[in-house]
This record gives C-alpha cells, sequence and structure tokens, in this order.
C-alpha cells in the first residue's frame, strides 16, 4: 500500500464522532504508555501498550492527534454545508 495517496472517505456524522472517539481513546493509550515507561506509574485500569520505549509511545500517540486534527478540520469545514 502506497501511504502517501490520500483517501476520501464517506461518513455520517454518527460514524465519523464514533472513530474520533476511537482515535481519542489510541491516543490516551499511547499517552499514558509514555508516562508509564517514563516514571514506571500507571492510573489503575490503563491497559500499556507494547514498544520499545517512550519515544516510541509518544510518537505513536502524536500520530493518532495528527489524524484526529485532520478530522477535525474536515469535520468542522463541512459542518455548515
Amino acid at each position: 500500500m502506497n501511504h502517501d495517496k490520500e483517501f476520501v472517505i464517506r461518513l455520517s456524522g454518527l460514524d465519523l464522532g464514533q472513530v474520533i472517539d476511537g482515535l481519542e481513546a489510541r491516543a490516551e493509550a499511547w499517552r499514558q504508555t509514555a508516562t508509564f515507561l517514563e516514571t514506571g506509574e500507571a492510573p489503575d485500569g490503563v491497559v500499556i501498550e507494547e514498544c520499545s520505549d517512550a519515544e516510541e509511545a509518544h510518537g505513536l500517540a502524536e500520530n493518532y492527534q495528527r489524524i484526529l486534527r485532520s478530522l477535525m478540520q474536515q469535520q468542522t469545514e463541512q459542518r455548515d454545508r
């Protein structure tokens, strides 16, 4: 798969909200993993993701945040059409 290719995907508002919720949960899981790897502490109920180190976890969290920013920007631009 060409990772630089852009895709146009159509979703209902409800479905887009679900995708955003899921991506936010993934970003938070990776932020919590990075914190755990840096401090050795994690709140109760947090599942630590598998990765090499805190830097990788931060990078993955940022990737999810980048995707979220893109989706939310597009949502805002299209909301009143």
